[in-house]
């Protein structure tokens, strides 16, 4: 199917993200039985801050779909950079965008990351659904332990490629549950882990955004030296205060985001 249009986009990238996270649409779907209607915060993507890849290659088919630019985050410990995204249909998901900052890193892991952007074919990025097409390399599972010690996300990055690292449920329309812990609890009762990394919840009402996300499925990936399960993709729940001026907050925290991007750590 040629995807050409926001909405084909979008509906691909959910059906990508939950047929290699089944655990979210087990949990979309216990929401909806309770009669929820679930609305997708924001969806998060991930790359290299390599031209050829970066964060402006992939926010291209959003910002030409009327997303518009609203703020940057930096993660100097895990040394990440990000960008947010936001449509004037406040229904429409706000799109986050990370990128590994290659130049922070040495030469061995630039050297590992540099040969699986070689091997991009030419023009791929440009391709309007570039963002949910998957891995565009090969790679052994050798070079993705390698890249593993020196940064958990390269390695994620090298064994799953442009999808969809995670989707977020909207906890403020959730009408079942009243707040964030409420729905921690209602998902730990039928055996899904969540991330407790800086504990369960992140964030604050001070800060205006309380998050909170399951631990990342394990899948099976095809390496060159064999079959390896490794982490694959979570599901992230938010849930926004208003600002004094009434209106509700809309950006993200970077110290909370920091603990969520651990949802894909293969040690969790």
């Amino acid at each position: 199917m040629n995807i050409t249009t926001l909405p084909e986009l979008l509906d691909k990238m959910w059906k990508d993200y939950t047929s290699m996270n089944p655990q979210a649409l087990k949990i979309y779907t216990l929401f909806i039985e309770r009669g929820d209607q679930v609305q997708n915060d924001h969806i998060a993507l991930r790359t290299f801050n390599h031209p050829k890849v970066n964060i402006e290659v992939l926010a291209r088919p959003f910002v030409e779909g009327g997303y518009e630019y609203r703020q940057d985050y930096h993660f100097p410990d895990k040394k990440l950079y990000a960008k947010h995204f936001e449509h004037p249909d406040e229904q429409m998901p706000k799109i986050f965008i990370s990128e590994l900052k290659l130049e922070e890193f040495d030469k061995e892991l630039q050297s590992v990351v540099n040969n699986l952007i070689e091997q991009i074919p030419e023009g791929l990025p440009q391709q309007y659904d570039f963002c949910s097409l998957g891995r565009p390399w090969e790679v052994s599972y050798e070079a993705y332990e390698k890249l593993r010690e020196k940064s958990e996300y390269a390695a994620w990055m090298a064994a799953h490629g442009y999808r969809p690292n995670h989707f977020t449920v909207f906890v403020n329309t959730l009408t079942s549950l009243k707040d964030i812990r409420e729905v921690n609890e209602f998902i730990k009762q039928y055996g899904f882990k969540l991330n407790d990394s800086g504990g369960e919840v992140k964030g604050s009402k001070e800060v205006y955004l309380e998050q909170s996300s399951t631990l990342a499925d394990t899948v099976e990936v095809d390496f060159t030296d064999g079959k390896h399960k490794v982490p694959a993709c979570y599901y992230e729940f938010a849930q926004r205060y208003s600002l004094p001026n009434g209106k509700l907050y809309q950006g993200f925290v970077a110290t909370s985001a920091d603990k969520i991007f651990e949802s894909t750590d293969k040690s969790q």
